[in-house]
């Protein structure tokens, strides 16, 4: 039915749906998937540390894994939130994308553990990830960070996450970012694009799951008048201001749209950005790690963070 690249036909035919109408569910699926991804082996060690960074005022402190590459001097960071459609997952499911990150571009990647929906819908992620972001700028010297090469990254609603915290930083005049990655983000919960109306069993995410995702992030208002833009970047009406975007969109992906129209609206407002269209691929395809594709992906992604958190 899909024209999916040759190298992602058969892997995509096995890969089993998860169902995030069953979060129970849901979630053990994500940690299997965390506990049997393909390790990444990096060519020079990289330290892994778990901590705890300060939290948001009357919140919890937020668990954070840092990921320090074998680099001397100060060196740029990376927040990395993690995919799960704001419902499930969590710092395993991003462990060896981390280690390869910190490995091949050299910098320290601070993989945020944010609080999930329902249990904790919005503002409760991107808050976190905002106490986040002020801690490594506010402890660079102790963490070994240059505070001026701070980006941020994510996929899915990692990278909406991301693409919201860029919009929360501008309008609360700081700690500044460098540079956002945003791998097929979750930008809008209206789904009313084509690719959101038409893909209802594309492999990894499909309509029915991403409709659940938003009502339990914003508490049974998806698609309301009054969702604010930091909850769903793409109603934002002003994206001048942001810091430079790497863009990527797949093409059998519900989200892929309004990926594409949200890059279209950086460059047209002004932001320095490159958007990244991969045919044959599907949401979060870069799981099937020996596809040619994905490994051009991935080293498309590694070569724009280094561009984009270049001293």
């Amino acid at each position: 039915m899909y024209a999916f690249d040759p190298e992602l036909t058969e892997p995509a035919s096995r890969l089993p749906r998860v169902d995030y109408a069953d979060l129970g569910t849901a979630r053990a699926a994500a940690r299997a998937i965390a506990a049997h991804q393909q390790p990444y082996l990096s060519a020079a060690p990289v330290r892994v540390t778990d901590t705890r960074a300060p939290g948001p005022p009357d919140a919890p402190d937020v668990p954070v894994r840092l990921y320090r590459p074998a680099v001397a001097g100060p060196v740029p960071a990376l927040l990395y939130l993690h995919w799960g459609g704001f419902v499930i997952g969590g710092v395993d499911g991003v462990h060896h994308t981390c280690v390869r990150i910190a490995d091949q571009v050299g910098a320290l990647v601070v993989s945020v553990d944010y609080r999930l929906a329902p249990e904790h819908p919005f503002p409760a992620a991107l808050d976190d990830c905002h106490a986040v972001l002020e801690w490594v700028a506010k402890e660079a010297t102790e963490l070994g960070v240059d505070a001026d090469r701070i980006g941020v990254g994510g996929e899915s609603a990692g990278g909406g996450l991301a693409a919201a915290l860029c919009l929360a930083v501008r309008d609360r005049g700081s700690p500044a970012l460098r540079h956002q990655c945003l791998l097929f983000p979750a930008l809008d919960d209206r789904l009313d694009t084509v690719s959101a109306r038409a893909f209802t069993d594309t492999p990894m995410w499909d309509r029915a799951n991403a409709l659940v995702s938003w009502g339990h992030y914003l508490r049974g208002r998806a698609g309301a008048a009054d969702v604010p833009a930091l909850a769903a970047p793409a109603r934002a009406t002003d994206l001048s201001g942001l810091p430079p975007a790497f863009v990527v969109a797949c093409e059998f992906d519900p989200l892929r749209d309004e990926t594409i129209d949200y890059a279209h609206r950086l460059i047209q407002a002004g932001v320095r950005t490159e958007l990244r269209y991969y045919p044959g691929t599907f949401h979060a395809s870069i799981a099937v790690a020996e596809a040619a594709v994905s490994r051009r992906i991935l080293a498309d992604q590694v070569a724009a963070l280094r561009a984009g958190l270049a001293a």
